[in-house]
C-alpha cells in the first residue's frame, strides 16, 4: 500500500483495511475508495465524521463548506 496515495481500489482496500484505517487515524488524512478508477466512498478521521453528523448530515456540511472555500 502506498502511504501517500489518496485513492485506493476497493479490492486492494479490503486486503489492507487495517493499514488504511490506521493511516486515516494516525495521519489524519482522507482516503478514497475507488472502483474502476472512480471514487465511490471515503474514509475520514472520526472527528470529521462526527462533525458532519453534528451539523445535520453530509448535505448540510457540504453547504457550509462550499460557503467557506476560497474562490
Amino acid at each position: 500500500m502506498d502511504e501517500n496515495a489518496t485513492d485506493h481500489p476497493i479490492a486492494e482496500a479490503r486486503a489492507n483495511l487495517s493499514e488504511l484505517l490506521a493511516s486515516v487515524r494516525l495521519l489524519r488524512v482522507v482516503r478514497f475508495l475507488t472502483s474502476r478508477g472512480k471514487r465511490q466512498a471515503a474514509l475520514v478521521p472520526v472527528e470529521l465524521g462526527e462533525l458532519v453528523e453534528q451539523v445535520g448530515g453530509i448535505d448540510v456540511a457540504a453547504a457550509i463548506l462550499r460557503g467557506r472555500v476560497p474562490k
